[in-house]
């Protein structure tokens, strides 16, 4: 029998409070954006946070995904997550901020496939689209053997919708593209989104004024 090599799920992660969750409503966090998953010591027990490439803690998950994760890191594997969508809960008071990401782990003889594989996972989030990542052995293999390039077919819908809860971001928007195209040092794309943003800030300003705001 094989060793097991691979571990995909999609896991809820919480904030500690509104201030930390701003960030994750930005660009620097959009949707199919990759997280290094760190572990945190907390009165004792190890806690699993997410980083995202700005070195900014965004998010923990619970204990008991956390000691999943901690056990499948001390093996040498390589663990991370990629952002699947932004939620908010308006109760219990004064309401929580919290999401759920992509989790994908896996021992360090697949990173080369697994890179490629990575690539396609975080564009496909970025478009709304939540490919099913509990893969199995047969899925592994198409992935060994494709280099990468192959992609589960199934998907997993969103949690249904809780009273008082609302999904904030699921997909990429245009101005976070545009923006991520501008740190990529794509001069063209930079300078599309600044008039973009200006385009937009401008539109604001004209929509208060003809309500009368000033």
């Amino acid at each position: 029998m094989q060793a097991e090599r691979y571990f995909g799920s999609y896991a809820r992660f919480d904030t500690k409070s509104k201030k930390d969750a701003a960030p994750l409503l930005g660009a620097d966090n959009a949707v199919g954006d990759a997280f290094d998953i760190v572990f945190l010591s907390e009165e004792g027990v190890s806690v699993a946070w997410l980083k995202n490439r700005f070195d900014r803690l965004v998010g923990y998950f619970n204990a008991e995904f956390s000691r999943k994760l901690h056990i499948l890191s001390a093996r040498g594997w390589t663990v991370k997550a990629f952002l699947s969508f932004v939620a908010y809960t308006d109760s219990p008071e004064p309401g929580q901020y919290w999401g759920e990401v992509a989790v994908v782990c896996y021992d360090p003889a697949l990173k080369e496939p697994f890179s490629q594989f990575e690539k396609a996972l975080s564009r496909r989030l970025a478009d709304g689209v939540r490919p099913d990542i509990d893969l199995g052995e047969q899925g592994v293999d198409q992935i060994v053997r494709s280099g990468g390039t192959w992609q589960p077919k199934a998907t997993q819908p969103f949690p249904e919708k809780a009273s008082g809860t609302v999904i904030l971001k699921s997909r990429r928007t245009f101005s976070e593209s545009l923006i991520e195209q501008g740190r990529k040092k794509n001069k063209g794309c930079y300078v599309i989104s600044w008039a973009f943003l200006l385009v937009l800030a401008v539109g604001v300003v004209l929509a208060l004024k003809s309500c009368g705001a000033f």
